[in-house]
C-alpha cells in the first residue's frame, strides 16, 4: 500500500546560522510555531528528519526504547556536523543494555561524591587563574583567561590528562566541534585524540586510579569493555567537558548585559545555585540539534505518525521554552521554581557530566561576582564576537574591565 504523505508537514531547511549573543534561534522559533512535530533538513547528511519540540514529547522520545541511537550508525541522516562525532560503538550511539554497561564503567567519577571530591581541586585551579588575571589588571579577555582554561583544567584533571597536554586536548576539541575546517580536519583530530586515549587506557589497567582513564583501563582489563568502547567514551567525555566554556560564556554575557541580574546575585549569594539552573534553562547550549534517533517501529507523537526507520531529532532548547512547563519562558526568572529544565538531556543519554558542569558554572560565576568589583564589558555588547561555524554557540572572546583598586 502506498503511504499517504499528504498529512506530513513540509520539510523546512535549517541552515547553520552563526547567531550573535544569546537570542533564541529564529528558525527554531518558527518551527515551534508550526507545531510540536515538524520536518527539517540540516546542512549535511542526506534526506530529512522529524523534529520534536514540546517538553513532554521530548521526554517521551528520549526515554522510549522504540527510538534508537544505535540504528543511526551507518546511515547518512541529515545533520548539522559534516562528520559524526561519536565513534561507532561509543556510548553516544549505544542503546541499553550496552549503553548502561558503558556508562557504569565511569559512573564513579560522576557521582555526587566523585564530583565533590573534585570541588577543592577545581577551586584551587580557578583561584590560580583568577589571581593571574587580577595581577595583570584590566582589561582582560575572560574567554582566554578563565572561560577556556578553567574547564579544560577540570576535565583534564578528571580524565587524568597531564597538565602539559591540556593544550593538545583543547586544540583537538575545537577542531572536532567545528564545521568550519571541513570533515577531514575534524576526523583527523578525532583520530589523534582517540589514539592518545588508547595509549593512556592501555597504560592504566592496574585498578588503582580514580580518574576516568584509569577507570576505563580497569574496565578493559577486566573484560567489561573493549578498548574501542573505552576510547570512544573517553573522547566523548573529554569533548563534553569543554561545553562548560560556552555555557559559562553565555551566562557571563547575560550577566554583563543585564546589570540588574548581576547586582541581585551579588546581593543574594544564596540564590546563585537556583540562578545557575535558570541560566542553564535559558542559554543556547548549541547550534540547531545534536544526535538523532531512528524509530524502530511506527510511533504516534503529538498526533503525528512517525514511521519505522524515520530519523527523529529532539530540541532540548525548545523544550526549555515550552510555556506549558515554564510560564513566561522567554523571561529570565531567578525565582523560577520548580525548574525541571532538560539542559543536560533526559533519559538514558542524560549528560553524565551534568553535576560537574553545574559545579564549574557555579564556581566561575561566583568568582566573577566576588573577585572582580565593577566587572563590565570593555566593548559594546554587539561587538562581543561569537563563534562562527561551531556546533556549540558561545562567545569567542569576552573583553572586560573592572575596578582594579577594588
Amino acid at each position: 500500500m502506498t503511504e499517504d504523505t499528504t498529512t506530513r508537514p513540509p520539510v523546512r531547511q535549517w541552515p547553520a546560522l552563526d547567531l550573535h549573543g544569546v537570542d533564541f534561534d529564529p528558525v527554531l522559533a518558527r518551527l515551534m510555531d508550526e507545531g510540536p512535530v515538524t520536518r527539517i533538513q540540516l546542512p549535511n547528511g542526506e534526506g530529512w528528519a522529524w523534529l520534536v519540540t514540546r517538553y513532554e514529547d521530548v521526554r517521551t522520545v528520549t526515554n522510549d526504547s522504540r527510538f534508537s541511537r544505535e540504528a543511526v550508525v551507518g546511515r547518512q541522516v541529515t545533520r548539522l556536523a559534516p562528520h559524526f562525532i561519536p565513534q561507532a560503538g561509543a556510548v553516544g550511539f549505544a542503546d541499553p543494555p550496552d549503553h548502561t554497561r558503558l556508562r557504569r564503567s565511569v559512573a564513579a567519577a560522576f557521582t555526587a561524591r566523585g564530583v565533590e571530591r573534585l570541588r577543592t581541586r577545581a577551586q584551587e585551579m580557578l583561584d590560580e587563574l583568577v589571581a593571574g588575571v587580577l595581577r595583570d589588571g584590566p582589561p582582560a579577555d575572560l574567554t582566554e583567561r578563565l572561560l577556556v582554561p578553567f574547564p579544560i583544567a577540570v576535565i583534564c584533571e578528571l580524565m587524568g590528562v597531564p597538565a602539559a597536554d591540556r593544550h593538545l586536548m583543547h586544540t583537538w576539541t575545537q577542531l572536532i566541534l567545528s564545521s568550519a575546517h571541513g570533515a577531514e580536519v575534524s576526523e583527523r583530530a578525532k583520530n589523534e585524540m582517540s589514539a592518545y586515549f588508547g595509549r593512556m587506557i592501555r597504560a592504566r589497567d592496574d585498578g588503582t586510579g580514580e580518574d576516568v582513564t584509569s577507570l576505563l583501563g580497569t574496565a578493559v582489563g577486566a573484560g567489561e569493555l573493549t578498548e574501542d568502547e573505552a576510547v570512544g567514551l573517553a573522547v566523548l567525555v573529554q569533548i563534553g567537558g569543554e561545553a562548560v566554556t560556552n555555557n559559562s560564556g553565555n551566562m557571563t554575557y547575560i550577566l554583563l548585559t543585564r546589570p540588574d541580574l548581576m547586582a541581585r546575585l551579588r546581593a543574594e549569594p544564596a540564590l546563585r545555585p537556583q540562578a545557575i539552573d535558570e541560566l542553564l534553562r535559558y542559554i543556547p547550549h548549541r547550534s540547531a540539534v545534536g544526535l538523532s534517533r531512528i524509530a524502530l517501529e511506527d510511533v504516534d507523537i503529538a498526533g503525528v505518525r512517525i514511521s519505522e526507520g524515520d530519523p527523529v531529532y529532539v530540541s532540548y532548547l525548545a523544550a526549555n521554552r515550552d510555556p506549558d512547563v515554564f510560564p513566561d519562558p522567554d523571561l529570565i526568572d531567578f525565582d523560577r521554581a520548580p525548574n525541571p529544565h532538560v539542559s543536560f538531556g533526559f533519559g538514558p543519554h542524560y549528560c553524565v557530566g551534568g553535576m560537574l558542569a553545574r559545579l564549574e558554572s557555579e564556581l566561575l560565576v561566583g568568582a566573577l561576582l566576588d573577585r572582580f568589583p565593577g566587572l563590565r564589558l570593555a566593548v559594546p555588547a554587539e561587538q562581543v564576537p561569537f563563534r562562527k561555524g561551531a556546533l556549540i554557540r558561545g562567545p569567542e572572546a569576552m573583553p572586560v574591565t573592572w575596578s582594579a583598586d577594588g
